[in-house]
């Protein structure tokens, strides 16, 4: 069974709390760079590239990568719906 609040990701997207997030991971400077674009809000469809928050961290895998990504997508979320942290 998932709960409203259990992120549902197959490595490439993430659905988490009403909103769907694509996930990449980008070769950048000898690894990779985790890239997090909002496909659909509860409210709209419109796509919104997340800022990047690695501040020139580079990871050694791509899934390493997507994990900074997913993990970036629930905080952007957490962030939003003041849900707080401590929900992760």
């Amino acid at each position: 069974m998932t709960y409203p609040s259990t992120p549902i990701s197959d490595g490439h997207s993430l659905e988490y709390r009403g909103f769907r997030f694509e996930l990449r991971a980008e070769a950048a400077r000898g690894g990779y760079e985790p890239i997090v674009v909002l496909v659909r809000t509860p409210a709209d469809e419109e796509e919104t590239p997340l800022p990047t928050d690695t501040e020139e961290i580079v990871y050694g895998t791509e899934a390493e990568a997507i994990r900074h990504a997913e993990q970036q997508a629930m905080r952007w979320v957490h962030d939003r719906t003041g849900t707080g942290q401590a929900q992760f």
